[in-house]
């Protein structure tokens, strides 16, 4: 008698089939700590978990958009090669010493002297400087940022770029597909009856295996006004409560001198991997009196190494006297926790500082799971109370600074495009300490007594969240 196959037994059948391949196919094309979350979702639910992996698993890029990368990646390169006078030797052999040559190995960019870096903490004003820069254009209006609104900001924003237009300069607007849907809803339509060039990025729907995995970002936010001026940093094209509630706080450096160039060279890189138009960008700007030595970081899947990640990383481990993060999403690498770790357990005085109000609940309970190992080893971790802090930034010793873009958290080192600005000077860093001072000074200090106190369905919790980390 030939034996009757029912339906249950086809399923559990299809269920080992995919769990066995799953087992076969994951490890070899994806880290082992995200290898280890997919396996885990893999085989609670097979049917939903591969469909997932499938589409999510693995951060790839079309292969024309890794080329034009590399193509952008050598143009830059070139261009800077006979710029000698402006390139920023470090003293001695310190650790700029090591992280200058790092950071223009991974992200193209050499240090320059000759900038002016001016911290901008309060976020009306920052929209108020950007929109007065935008009036006072004459050649061009170079936008690129993950996330524009319908709203007033959005508003006066349009508006600007509308004036611009209509004067004779060259408008382009560069946005995330789905961080500015809204925005591209709403303004690119009048924006481009107006003279305004506006794109895309990473688009979904049918157009998405055109670009790469479907969760892929761009998460820069870059502006570039003619040759002159320049913006870089946490904060996007929306009202500051565009999260009901949660009033972001942000920072974004205002920049002159030779890193303006740089920053057009990022765009430039963004708008030819989108639209296939090399635009022309004038490799130097005037050297600013300021001096200040900085060097520029973009980073994202196009590149062949975790640009954000490596950089901040290296930073940690330099870290001699004071080192301070700030980061409204933290949910590190097993790099970046050993590192932390290592830096704390080594004398240095680690602060990290988050935002008591988080808009991911997964994540802030995936964070939270890694509070007891930092505590333990003496890293402080405070709470910000006012607002949603959504600012990006971090400070070594008392001469390097990091501003831009870059969470502390895998999505934004592995999946993200993003951009951070590198500052070797001591001016910076006690401007960026007076900032951090502020925070702390409205902020809930974890003691480690305290926190092993919390409930322990709420370690339950934290545990279950951070097996999700590499999926997040």
């Amino acid at each position: 008698m030939e034996p009757h196959w029912s339906l249950g037994t086809w399923l559990l059948g299809l269920d080992w089939a995919i769990r066995v391949a799953a087992l076969l196919w994951i490890p070899s094309r994806t880290t082992s700590a995200a290898a280890r979350s997919w396996m885990l979702l893999v085989g609670f639910v097979p049917l939903f978990g591969l469909p997932l992996y499938l589409l999510f698993g693995h951060p790839w890029l079309s292969r024309q958009r890794v080329h034009r990368q590399a193509l952008a990646s050598q143009m830059i390169r070139e261009e800077q090669a006979p710029l000698r006078d402006l390139r920023w030797t470090p003293p001695g052999h310190g650790a700029e010493s090591e992280m200058a040559p790092l950071i223009e190995r991974l992200g193209d960019f050499m240090p320059t002297h000759g900038n002016a870096v001016e911290l901008l903490d309060d976020y009306d004003a920052s929209l108020r400087a950007l929109i007065g820069d935008i009036d006072a254009a004459r050649e061009r209006v170079h936008l690129l940022y993950y996330l524009m609104f319908d709203d007033a900001v959005g508003d006066a924003v349009a508006d600007a770029l509308q004036r611009a237009a209509a004067r004779g300069v060259r408008c382009r607007l560069l946005l995330d597909a789905v961080g500015a849907k809204r925005g591209l809803h709403a303004y690119a339509r009048r924006l481009r009856a107006a003279g305004v060039q506006v794109h895309d990025m990473l688009p979904g729907g049918l157009r998405w295996r055109r670009s790469g995995r479907m969760d892929l970002r761009n998460h820069r936010k870059v502006a570039v006004i003619d040759n002159r001026t320049a913006y870089v940093g946490s904060q996007n094209l929306a009202d500051a409560d565009f999260v009901p509630g949660r009033p972001n706080r942000e920072l974004v450096a205002r920049v002159h001198g030779p890193v303006v160039a740089h920053l057009e060279g990022v765009f430039a890189s963004d708008w030819y991997i989108e639209t296939g138009e090399a635009l022309p960008v004038t490799p130097t700007t005037p050297v600013h009196n300021a001096d200040v030595a900085t060097q520029l970081l973009p980073s994202g899947p196009a590149y062949p190494f975790e640009n954000a990640r490596d950089t901040v990383n290296a930073l940690i481990h330099l870290a001699q006297r004071k080192l301070v993060l700030v980061t409204p999403y933290f949910v590190p690498d097993d790099a970046t926790l050993s590192a932390l770790r290592i830096a704390a357990l080594s004398g240095v005085d680690v602060q990290l500082i988050l935002s008591a109000s988080n808009n991911q609940r997964l994540t802030a309970w995936a964070q939270a799971s890694y509070y007891e190992e930092l505590l333990r080893c003496g890293v402080r971790i405070a709470l910000y109370r006012p607002h949603f802090l959504h600012a990006k930034h971090l400070s070594v010793d008392d001469d390097m600074a990091l501003i831009g873009s870059i969470n502390l958290d895998i999505r934004s080192f592995a999946l993200n495009a993003e951009v951070g600005l590198v500052c070797y000077d001591a001016g910076v860093v006690a401007r960026m300490r007076e900032i951090e001072a502020s925070y702390l000074a409205e902020a809930d200090t974890i003691s480690l007594q305290a926190w092993r106190k919390r409930p322990a369905w709420h370690r339950s919790r934290e545990g279950i969240a951070r097996l999700a980390d590499s999926l997040m």
